[in-house]
């Protein structure tokens, strides 16, 4: 079942050929060298089409740890892209809610409340102000001083900067900002990102909190458990 599924997925047609388990991918992937990580398995299992195996990986820490840098795509002997293979079991896993059941999984809340909400509300992924100093204390001092002192330091590089015109860092006018929710809502955006809300929602009330609320999307950003080595 979970593998017709995958199959739906462009990105494991595309990165699915015909693994020979020669480990090349694991062998120059950077998440691999300090991670419990191994590319080579993850496509394995797949290419194994067993359900229980691969529901495991959809639930596991595992799936998290890859960095999409793609280090796998040019080097694989038979053609095989995992980091494709990945990108298509973490959407799966997201779908079907069990990105919730791992501790990397559930942070995809704090990733849709923060970016996503972002593109939604302002145009951007991420602009200077989303990037707190509480929150991201390895910035340091100077990041803390570069946020307190944003419209004096940006508009040195932009000089509309959270204001009208051209150029980066500008206010998205509203317009174009209604065009992206469109997109969002006729493309299946919207109603993905309610899937993890709704999956994130349970899990958090499982857990003992309140629902998906700040404390619960606080919990999955700093909490980390440190068994994630290799």
């Amino acid at each position: 079942m979970y593998f017709e599924l995958l199959t739906k997925d462009i990105r494991l047609r595309e990165g699915l050929k015909a693994c020979m388990n020669c480990g090349v991918c694991t062998g120059v992937c950077p998440s691999a060298e300090f991670y419990d990580y191994d590319p080579r398995q993850i496509v394995c299992i797949v290419q194994s089409r067993d359900d229980e195996q691969i529901e495991q990986l959809l639930k596991s820490d595992r799936l998290w740890y890859c960095g999409e840098c793609m280090s796998c795509r040019p080097r694989c002997p038979r053609g095989n892209t995992p980091g494709y293979i990945i990108q298509a079991l973490r959407t799966l896993s997201q779908q079907l809610g069990f990105f919730t059941e791992s501790e990397k999984g559930r942070q995809q809340l704090a990733i849709k409340r923060v970016i996503g909400h972002h593109i939604l509300e302002k145009g951007y992924c991420i602009t200077p102000r989303l990037v707190a100093p509480a929150m991201h204390p390895e910035q340091g001092p100077v990041w803390d001083w570069a946020v307190g002192n944003d419209t004096d330091f940006w508009t040195k590089f932009s000089p509309n900067y959270r204001g009208a015109g051209a150029g980066a860092l500008r206010e998205i006018d509203s317009d174009a900002i209604a065009e992206i929710n469109r997109i969002f809502e006729v493309t299946g955006g919207k109603d993905f990102f309610d899937t993890i809300e709704a999956a994130s929602d349970r899990k958090a009330r499982q857990m003992g909190f309140d629902g998906a609320d700040e404390s619960y999307v606080n919990h999955t950003y700093t909490f980390n458990s440190g068994n994630h080595g290799a």
